[in-house]
């Protein structure tokens, strides 16, 4: 028991002094007004380093994201196909293709997958 402790004990040491050492040897000895500004360039920024960001490109990267989901559920699809009862596989594919189409249709009626600004 005490040697199981002691063995913790060191290497906890040993860890500890290596996390020291590499924080000791890896700080930056030179501090330059430049290299800790958001800009690296060396100009001063014209505008804010924060902008807002824009809910657009947050609506198009959501909907990619349920494209790529929808694709990795459609893969496997072809691969059952040969291993189940024919019927029961296509009325679950047909089901799983209709909801898809029925957002598709949702988004492109409200307008979702228009691109530019109209």
């Amino acid at each position: 028991m005490y040697l199981l402790l002691l063995i913790m004990f060191i290497l906890l040491m040993i860890s500890s002094f290596i996390m020291i050492l590499s924080s000791i040897l890896s700080k930056k000895t030179f501090y330059d007004r430049e290299k800790n500004s958001p800009f690296e360039c060396g100009f001063d920024p014209k505008n804010k380093s924060r902008l807002p960001f824009s809910i657009r490109f947050f609506l198009i990267a959501v909907i990619f994201l349920i494209f790529d989901v929808e694709i990795a559920l459609m893969l496997p699809m072809t691969i059952i196909m040969n291993v189940s009862n024919f019927y029961s596989w296509f009325l679950i594919t047909s089901y799983f293709l209709i909801i898809l189409l029925m957002g598709l249709y949702y988004e492109w009626k409200f307008g979702a997958l228009n691109w530019l600004n109209n």
